[in-house]
């Protein structure tokens, strides 16, 4: 296996796609499955699948394809998949709570060990088999659970400063959920989700399925 080489952000989040269709060929018995195997399976194009299979280091045999234990490795192993990482979420609402019970994240080793709520109604509260704190106790949670990640579902006026709060606390990499941009020192990681972007996509997409023109 050649070393792993820097990947694009489109590249990265299509290797879970491929996993997925790894996995599942794993699941049936298969020892060995073609990049052309993936790409039909992802609507994608052959040379796409090699090269973005490429950066975690494996390479397929021609007219064979890739060893599927290895490539579901390698795959992991480019994601640090292999690895535990302790997260917490900050907001326990209804995001919050879903994230919470979204049993994908352990699997791939992140472990939610905690959530935090400014509402004492929550406080004590057990959900999906995380337990809900005070933001009171949020620096010695931290440290006690060993947390790597923070997971940011708070309302928006409170994103940035639930954000200095973290920083302050040692937090190295925040998930942020918000429809904020956030401010953070440049040692500390922000991967930011916009769902309404996502939603943005999808409803496009239906527009055109449909042949509707825009504004109609």
């Amino acid at each position: 296996m050649k070393p792993m080489k820097l990947a694009s952000l489109p590249t990265i989040k299509r290797l879970p796609s491929y996993l997925h269709v790894v996995e599942a060929a794993a699941r049936e018995g298969r020892q060995f499955i073609s990049g052309t195997v993936i790409a039909e399976e992802l609507e994608l194009e052959p040379i796409q699948v090699r090269k973005d299979l490429a950066v975690t280091g494996i390479i397929g045999k021609p007219r064979i394809g890739f060893p599927v234990q290895e490539l579901i490795e390698a795959i992991n192993s480019f994601l640090d998949w292999n690895h535990v990482h302790n997260a917490i979420v900050i907001g326990s609402g209804h995001l919050g709570s879903a994230l919470m019970g979204y049993a994908e994240f352990p699997r791939h080793g992140m472990h939610i060990v905690a959530a935090f709520d400014p509402d004492p109604a929550k406080i004590g509260q057990v959900i999906n088999g995380v337990p809900i704190y005070s933001l009171d106790e949020l620096t010695d949670q931290i440290r006690n659970k060993s947390v790597d990640l923070a997971i940011l579902t708070v309302p928006s006026p409170h994103a940035q400063a639930v954000a200095d709060l973290l920083v302050q606390c040692g937090i190295g990499a925040i998930w942020n959920f918000t429809n904020v941009k956030i401010k953070v020192p440049d040692d500390v990681v922000v991967q930011k989700e916009d769902l309404s972007s996502g939603y943005a996509v999808l409803s496009v997409k239906m527009r055109m399925q449909l042949g509707a023109p825009a504004g109609s």
